[in-house]
């Protein structure tokens, strides 16, 4: 409020800004800075100078005072502005006021109102003016950084104040201070961007599992001896343990006596049992982590080591044993926990002997449940794949071809999936069964048609709807089963670790987890098994994209899949990979056309193709 009434040209405070009167009838009329004018009332300002002052552009004009000098002499006193403006200045106008009133709203020296004004203690003078000084300073630093960052010129020492650009590129916060000054939007592919531009990533960073949320180092904990316990001795069947070359957790085997089938699988529920620390540590990963640089395992080595099938001279087994009939039914299902002797092989030297005496009957057997399968509605994709593989951050992308013996034991491992399901149903064991809803019918409302060519396998794949997990048996579509259970790999699965450990239980007449205490467990490790897929899932891309920037020059073939439009989607048999292209001309669908790499977006894992 002011204390005298107010003149034409007095200089006046209006919201903390400086005003001039212009005018004054009913009510007053002041110039604002930007030289508008405003009707006011009087107790919206308060009077700082009577003026006069003919323009607030006075007020902008340099000058010089002595403030320190004056903080100094007024010391414990109050005075007013009009006296300090003297004491700072040596004389009292609007512009020196002005200024005056400046420094005390500066809030280091002085503060009060315009007529009480008190100076601030030494102690605390040297205290504002020190955090002053370090916010100037740490301001200034945070500008050079960032314009080294921008020209790509940092220092050894800048790399530490990326490091929440990183937590945002590695999924475990949404912002990041830099992103925001750069004003690039907080995505983790963008905080990939700039890891890569600066250096503080290398091309070979692969940023998915930990995005994922996922565990990056292999499972510990103490694994116990195998239990003295009684074994059904199967040593005298030749029991084939077939992998792919350089497997190192074998945990299926195959054996043939007679007409008896047999599935050998690693006893892994001897050693884990439920809720034991390794149990929980399964469940906590819900699988094993398989990316092109390595495995993470969702058990300790050890168990491999005591439990792979043919690591050891004779290997635990839960051995499942049954029949098909002359309508390829399974029947006549035995379940027993054993020892075998495992003869380890590869699925290429199997393929060169498999219409041979010993693998014959077996490859027989797997035909014959695979037209049952067939005649079911299975459904039988033929699309490319490849096996990537990192070794000294060199990249080989070998395709994976089909096999006569992927086939057999994929089979054997079926047979043995719905024999567990058959003995668990027939014996009220609750259990994890694996179901799949039929793709969704035409527009029609007719199913569609098995897929033969690239084109309409590519379709059918999208239209596949995702397999579930249920304690009740469902109808698989995909597999062609009317009941199936995933139980061919505990070292490798968490669900398939518990389908043993309820087998286990009931053979040895010990209690089984109650439906309740099934589910819980399926919840669980279907939480993480998603991110465990996406996270392989995205690192094969990964790399395929790291590759694809070391071979700039690669051309190739691409089989025109999809078209929308003038773009279509191309798949690339050598790196199976999926990609959208602009095209030139029209093209028939399932035609092959050469495509040459144009550019890789690794953070997006995206690369562009022309034809």
């Amino acid at each position: 409020m002011t204390q005298t009434p107010p003149k034409s040209n007095a200089l006046v405070l209006y919201k903390s800004g400086p005003a001039r009167i212009t005018s004054i009838t009913d009510k007053i009329e002041i110039q604002l800075p930007n030289g508008k004018n405003k009707r006011v009332r009087d107790k919206d300002i308060l009077l700082l100078h009577p003026g006069p002052i003919r323009s607030l552009a006075e007020l902008d004009d340099p000058i010089e005072g002595e403030v320190e000098e004056a903080w100094e002499l007024l010391g414990d006193e109050t005075t007013t502005l009009n006296d300090l403006g003297e004491l700072i200045f040596g004389e009292s106008t609007p512009k020196t006021i002005w200024a005056s009133w400046k420094i005390v709203t500066d809030d280091l020296y002085f503060h009060g109102a315009p007529d009480a004004i008190s100076g601030y203690s030494a102690d605390r003078v040297q205290q504002e003016q020190s955090d002053r000084n370090n916010k100037q300073r740490a301001k200034d630093e945070k500008a050079a950084f960032l314009e080294r960052l921008t020209s790509n010129n940092l220092l050894p020492e800048d790399h530490q104040q990326l490091s929440d650009v990183e937590m945002v590129a590695l999924g475990r916060s949404e912002v990041s201070r830099i992103l925001r000054e750069l004003k690039r939007e907080q995505r983790p592919e963008n905080g990939h961007h700039l890891l890569l531009e600066t250096g503080y990533w290398g091309e070979s960073h692969n940023p998915y599992p930990p995005r994922m949320g996922l565990e990056t180092t292999p499972a510990e904990g103490d694994v116990p001896e195998l239990p003295d316990e009684e074994r059904v001795d199967l040593t005298h069947l030749t029991a084939w343990a077939i992998d792919d070359e350089g497997n190192r957790d074998p945990d299926d085997a195959i054996s043939l006596d007679g007409e008896r089938i047999w599935v050998h699988v690693a006893d892994v529920a001897a050693l884990v049992t439920p809720d034991s620390e390794l149990d929980l540590e399964a469940r906590s990963r819900g699988s094993n982590l398989y990316i092109p640089e390595g495995t993470l395992t969702m058990l300790p080595p050890r168990a491999t080591e005591l439990l792979g099938l043919g690591l050891q001279e004779r290997s635990p087994a839960l051995s499942f044993s049954f029949t098909l009939s002359e309508s390829s039914e399974i029947e006549d299902i035995e379940i027993v926990t054993s020892w075998i002797k495992v003869t380890r092989t590869t699925y290429e030297d199997v393929d060169k002997l498999i219409e041979g005496e010993e693998f014959a009957p077996l490859y027989n057997k797997a035909l014959q449940y695979q037209q049952k399968r067939v005649t079911q509605g299975a459904i039988r994709l033929d699309l490319p794949e490849v096996k990537i593989r990192v070794v000294d951050d060199e990249i080989t992308i070998p395709p994976l071809p089909r096999l006569r013996s992927r086939d057999l034991v994929t089979e054997f491992m079926l047979m043995a999936g719905e024999a567990a399901a058959l003995f668990s149903q027939e014996h009220s064991i609750p259990f994890p069964y694996s179901t799949q809803p039929p793709p969704e019918p035409g527009e029609n409302g007719e199913p569609w048609p098995l897929p033969e060519s690239p084109s309409e396998m590519f379709g059918f794949r999208r239209r596949f709807q995702r397999s579930q997990l249920k304690s009740m048996p469902e109808r698989h579509s995909g597999l062609g089963m009317e009941q199936y259970s995933q139980v061919t790999s505990p070292l490798r699965r968490y669900l398939d670790l518990v389908a043993h450990q309820q087998l286990r239980a009931w053979i040895q007449n010990r209690p089984l987890l109650d439906s309740e205490a099934l589910t819980e467990r399926v919840g669980a490790a279907e939480a993480v098994i998603g991110n465990v897929r996406r996270a392989e899932r995205f690192s094969n891309r990964h790399w395929t994209m790291v590759w694809l920037r070391r071979n700039p020059e690669w051309s190739g073939e691409g089989v025109l899949v999809d078209t929308m439009k003038q773009r279509g989607t191309f798949l690339i048999p050598e790196l199976a990979l999926e990609c959208k292209v602009r095209l030139k001309e029209p093209t028939e669908l399932n035609c092959s056309v050469q495509l040459k790499l144009s550019e890789v977006d690794l953070p997006e894992l995206t690369a562009y193709f022309r034809s």
